[in-house]
């Protein structure tokens, strides 16, 4: 529920393969381009006291500059994947893991705030422009 502090009661990989949706890899990818977003919130409110909380745009900005950062070209291969097709799989993700209490929301967090936030081809180029093998 968000908003509400408790702890986990069970692994965090334990709640990812129950999903099942999204492999570990993708979450930490997730927590990376939380603490990326956490980082240039921080920065740009220099003279506002430090924000831990970022919004759901915000969090799908840094992930799409971090995918861009580490893969370049092949970023949308890689996070397809890992199937995130869209920035609502992000909104997916974190929404597993707010019910799982291994992050937290506000009550004016939603899982809608995740949608359409940018469109994939526009941001990583075509799918398919790269393949990987298994």
């Amino acid at each position: 529920m968000p908003g509400k502090q408790e702890h986990p009661s069970k692994p965090m990989e334990e709640v990812i393969r129950a999903d099942g949706r999204y492999p570990p890899a993708a979450y930490g990818f997730l927590y990376e381009g939380l603490a990326r977003a956490v980082k240039h919130a921080r920065d740009e409110g220099s003279d506002k006291p430090p924000q831990r909380h970022v919004s759901g745009s915000q969090l799908c900005l840094a992930l799409r500059d971090a995918a861009i950062e580490r893969w370049g070209q092949l970023a949308r291969t890689v996070l397809a994947k890992w199937n995130i097709h869209s920035t609502a799989d992000f909104g997916n993700m974190v929404f597993v893991l707010v019910e799982a209490h291994f992050m937290w929301a506000t009550e004016e967090d939603h899982i809608e705030d995740f949608e359409d936030v940018y469109d994939f081809a526009e941001a990583f180029g075509t799918e398919g422009e790269f393949e990987l093998s298994e």
